[in-house]
């Protein structure tokens, strides 16, 4: 269990405001913070890191990382940090980036199979591609097996295709490493593949907590439109599927029948519109 409990006075983007956070999180869970910019998303994960100070506690499985007298230093607590920068050392290979944080050759080799880098792992960082330097950048995080992954919007540099992939490599690692997963992010796609739990700020307030259908599903009625969207998902609810479609920054669902919904693919751009205002979905042409 993760137990946040803190204050600090910031500069937001809209003139000065309080962080002022009060929750608890539970072992292993993925949660997703999201919200304006400027709203201390990243702050929080900085206080976690214990590289920004803040008034009040964190507790992490009984242990104290900040009380009244007590302030864990970074290196003493268990975290991996992904940055959206990648923060790779240029001078030194894929593996001995992974090696530099711990001397664990089977596990660096582990991560490096997963991720599908091991036939890069002679390369520096400057021949590498974005995505192949973040995926990088997440195994090095994990060379310590920390109880907490910390990802300040780490995907937000990439192209769509990538993004979908290191969804499913970060997906991987946190399932297989058992880790306490807190990531920023502001692209609803990838907060619905990716997190169970959604926790929205705004001016250093928390103003929403549930789950991602909760939080961000914005389901369109009578208003006529004609949008592109992206299939997230496709549930069967008795005898009818429902389609879960990312459009810009919402997320909206559309009913189809079973013939409907052997047509389409999760991944899948398609054409959103109504008609006699029910919301309908079509190939792109």
């Amino acid at each position: 269990m993760l137990e946040i409990k803190i204050q600090k006075p910031l500069k937001g983007s809209v003139g000065e405001m309080h962080l002022d956070v009060d929750l608890s999180i539970e072992e292993h869970a993925f949660v997703a913070l999201a919200g304006p910019s400027g709203s201390g998303k990243t702050t929080l994960l900085r206080i976690l890191a214990g590289l920004e100070t803040a008034q009040g506690s964190i507790y992490v499985s009984r242990a104290v990382w900040q009380e009244a007298r007590t302030v864990l230093p970074p290196q003493k607590r268990e975290i991996g940090f992904v940055f959206q920068e990648y923060a790779l050392f240029n001078n030194m290979s894929v593996e001995e980036n992974l090696l530099y944080v711990s001397k664990d050759q089977k596990l660096a080799d582990e991560l490096l199979e997963m991720t599908h880098l091991s036939a890069l792992k002679e390369r520096l960082p400057t021949t590498l591609s974005g995505g192949q330097k973040q995926r990088v950048s997440l195994c090095r995080a994990m060379m310590k097996r920390p109880k907490l992954l910390l990802m300040d919007e780490p995907l937000s540099a990439l192209d769509p295709v990538m993004r979908t992939k290191l969804q499913q490599d970060i997906l991987n690692l946190h399932k297989t490493f058992g880790t306490t997963t807190v990531m920023v992010s502001h692209d609803p796609s990838e907060i619905y593949r990716l997190a169970e739990r959604v926790i929205v700020l705004e001016q250093g307030k928390i103003v929403n907590d549930g789950t991602p259908k909760e939080v961000l599903l914005k389901t369109q009625g009578s208003q006529k439109f004609s949008l592109v969207g992206e299939i997230l998902e496709i549930i069967q609810a008795d005898v009818i599927y429902i389609a879960v479609i990312s459009i810009g920054q919402q997320i909206v669902e559309v009913v189809l029948d079973s013939d409907e919904a052997l047509l389409f693919q999760v991944g899948e751009q398609v054409q959103i519109s109504t008609k006699a205002f029910s919301p309908s979905i079509s190939k792109l042409s």
